[in-house]
């Protein structure tokens, strides 16, 4: 399933549409429900929003207070994805619906601009890709995030990007322009660099050699790119073969930070997901379920064990302080980092590595199950 960014740019509807699709629930500014043969599987629903920005609910502890999302569901199809739940306020499901019915604010633009045009904007950073991913595929149809990005810079509105889709690539000359304008910020997202298990988990990304290849492009474009190195998956990504490939190809690559941290399942993620494991992975079923309780987080004590990790593996590299990115990462923990990593630690600080002589072996993974 995984796709080539440059063969989706973008072409005029009438041309590569396969017919109209009757919208499965009435959306609210419905113009039209389309299904094409490059987008097989997967069904756009055209609204006209009324507002893009989103105010982020007060007590959140975001590093930002206002959000874009251009698109709703997401076809990059991650089993992990914390925005799953969001996709049921529709009435459609946080499974297959939220990977398939995306649903495409196509005006996004144009009512983004005259919010901002309004005398009560304060021009507070705007995050985008908070919810789901704004260079996901349906971007290569759409093209949205060009005017979004030049309403933002036009104004005087700081912004940040955090993505796993390349076609970001495609704006490079355009966030180079903004930043000239505004502060920028732009992350990408990957947290493996094993190419079965990235095509097996989220199998609508670029693989992880691709988003490498876009972190390299924007440094050497000259701008800033930290990484979002989650969700680290338990049994998965977690050996220190794994962390260590991790983030070595991330200082090769040049990102200019990592943040990293375990799997988040919260509710409608939770159920997804571990469907997903009972079936590739069956082994681990009765792990995971006692790992993660009746709860969202890992366990505390795994927690800890992995975040010595992190700090180890952040040190060998040469990431040696500092979050990897401005809006951290809300495909793992909408609640921030504080929340997931309690009693201070925060696997992204860069401080406090291993003491001499210890190295990731030495950490042991602790025997909860």
């Amino acid at each position: 399933m995984r796709w080539d960014a440059q063969a989706l740019l973008a072409r005029p509807a009438d041309d590569d549409e396969k017919g109209p699709a009757p919208a499965l629930l009435p959306l609210a500014g419905l113009v039209r429900s389309v299904t094409t043969p490059e987008f097989a599987g997967i069904t756009f629903h055209e609204v006209t929003a009324k507002s893009v920005l989103n105010k982020v609910v007060a007590g959140s502890r975001m590093p930002f207070e206002w959000t874009v999302n251009p698109y709703r569901g997401c076809s990059h199809a991650c089993v992990y994805c914390f925005a799953r739940k969001s996709h049921t306020y529709l009435d459609f499901d946080a499974g297959l619906d939220f990977d398939s019915q995306v649903v495409v604010k196509v005006n996004a633009a144009e009512i983004l601009r005259k919010e901002l045009a309004k005398p009560s904007w304060g021009r507070h950073q705007v995050a985008l890709g908070t919810n789901t991913d704004p260079y996901q595929r349906a971007e290569g149809r759409y093209q949205l995030m060009p005017g979004i990005i030049t309403a933002l810079a036009d104004s005087g509105t700081p912004l940040s990007i955090l993505t796993k889709g390349t076609l970001l690539a495609r704006d490079i000359p355009l966030l180079k322009r903004a930043a000239a304008q505004v502060p920028v910020g732009v992350g990408i997202s990957l947290a493996m660099t094993d190419e079965a298990l990235s095509e097996a988990v989220e199998p609508g990304t670029p693989g992880p050699r691709a988003r490498l290849k876009l972190v390299s492009r924007l440094r050497d474009a000259g701008l800033p790119c930290g990484v979002m190195a989650m969700p680290i998956l338990p049994w998965l990504s977690d050996s220190d073969e794994a962390l260590d490939a991790l983030f070595g190809s991330l200082a090769a690559a040049g990102a200019t930070g990592v943040t990293a941290g375990a799997l988040y399942l919260k509710p409608g993620t939770r159920e997804w997901f571990m469907q997903w494991i009972a079936r590739n992975y069956p082994g681990l079923a009765g792990r995971y379920r006692r790992l993660y309780g009746t709860g969202s987080y890992a366990s505390k004590e795994y927690r800890t064990w992995l975040a010595a990790k992190v700090r180890y593996f952040k040190q060998r590299h040469g990431f040696t302080s500092g979050h990897g990115f401005s809006h951290r990462d809300l495909e793992d923990d909408p609640r921030g980092e504080e929340a997931q990593y309690p009693e201070g630690i925060l696997p992204v600080s860069g401080s406090g590595g291993p003491e001499r002589g210890t190295g990731p072996s030495a950490l042991g993974q602790p025997t909860l199950f």
